[in-house]
């Protein structure tokens, strides 16, 4: 009879569309040397030291519920955008991930489409398959992996609600100039938003780097998505936040349940957020170390893309799955991409120089 029950189920319990594999962890890694995570863009520096100084206030507080709204935090998030963008724009949750499967699940639905560009992040395709919705490729360009506007636009159709961006890209670190995003926004019908997912912008350099923000000013049906996991160095508390018009805000803000943030993150987001201190020395640690990368990756031969984030795409000349093998028994954590539509390709956070300098001669051992 159990049986019986269960099976009626059956087509529920079975998961819709890929499950996104996040990197492995460092527990799960054998070597005889120093281990260097660098396969997941984690902050080098660790956090914000603000953050865990408010960790550290409010850890005698977890006997009681967080605030039932976000309402402080957009409040804060309002103040550090100087007060142009209002509290009521603002989007808050559980991660950078977090806030793109809540756009998904308010926004796009069976029968509806949306639009991405590989390589990207994988939760673009996976998140819309999962609520039945299409999701459609249009492979960035060429080899500098440029964003394809007429592909974009001749994808469009009635059933079309979201295009997905990245700027920087995971796992590329190409950005999307200026010139190419007005000229996108400036195409779009009505009927759909564009996700503009700008986790990575703090280590942008490029003059013609545009935020979401700039297209939020204007009144653009544009959702910009930031997360608290990698310049300020919060990974383990999963804090994200987006941005958007007031009415675009208010609608995917009803998808949250209750308290959906905890104390701790919380505090720690609005705290990390005043750490200006720690945002440069972050960004200085990661200009350095592509000083000092790009030179050595030269020397020795290896294909790779000059970065606007805080890692590095590369293409050895072996199997990806096999690099990733041989990097581990170096003491070196890399993340395999294929999933993120880059077959035979592998990304590698910038670490300190330590961690820079073990990966290079690493890398020399494998590649020869």
């Amino acid at each position: 009879m159990i049986k019986e029950k269960i099976s009626i189920f059956k087509d529920y319990l079975t998961p819709k569309g890929p499950e996104y594999k996040g990197g492995k962890s460092r527990s799960e890694i054998v070597s005889e040397k120093p281990i260097y995570k660098l396969s997941s863009n984690e902050n080098m520096l660790g956090s914000s030291p603000l953050a865990i100084a408010a960790i550290k206030t409010h850890v005698g507080d977890l006997n009681e519920y967080p605030d039932n709204t976000d309402l402080r935090f957009r409040n804060a998030l309002s103040d550090f955008y100087n007060g142009e963008l209002s509290p009521n724009q603002f989007i808050t949750d559980n991660s950078g991930v977090g806030i793109l499967q809540l756009i998904t699940n308010t926004i796009l639905g069976e029968g509806l489409e949306c639009i991405f560009s590989n390589p990207g992040f994988g939760p673009y395709r996976m998140f819309p398959e999962k609520v039945g919705a299409k999701a459609i490729d249009v492979p960035l360009k060429g080899d500098n992996f440029e964003l394809d506007v007429d592909g974009i636009m001749a994808a469009v159709t009635d059933k079309t609600r979201i295009i997905w961006t990245c700027s920087p890209n995971n796992p590329s670190g190409t950005y999307i100039p200026k010139h190419k995003m007005d000229e996108l926004i400036s195409r779009v019908p009505d009927h759909l938003v564009v996700v503009y997912d700008e986790v990575y912008y703090q280590y942008a350099t490029a003059p013609d780097f545009v935020r979401g923000y700039e297209y939020v000013k204007q009144g653009k049906k544009v959702i910009a998505v930031n997360s608290f996991s990698k310049a300020y160095g919060l990974a383990g508390l999963r804090v994200g936040y987006a941005y958007s018009t007031e009415e675009i805000a208010r609608y995917v803000s009803q998808g949250r349940r209750p308290f959906f943030i905890n104390t701790l993150s919380m505090e720690a987001a609005m705290a990390a957020l005043h750490d200006e201190d720690h945002i440069k020395r972050t960004v200085d640690l990661v200009n350095k170390g592509k000083a000092y990368l790009y030179p050595e990756l030269d020397k020795i031969g290896i294909k790779y893309w000059k970065s606007q984030a805080n890692f590095i795409l590369l293409k050895p000349e072996m199997n990806d799955l096999e690099f990733e093998s041989r990097m581990h028994t170096e003491g070196i954590m890399t993340r395999p991409v294929k999933g993120f539509g880059a077959p035979d390709c592998v990304r590698v956070t910038i670490g300190t120089q330590e961690a820079n300098e073990a990966f290079i001669a690493g890398l020399r051992k494998i590649v020869g």
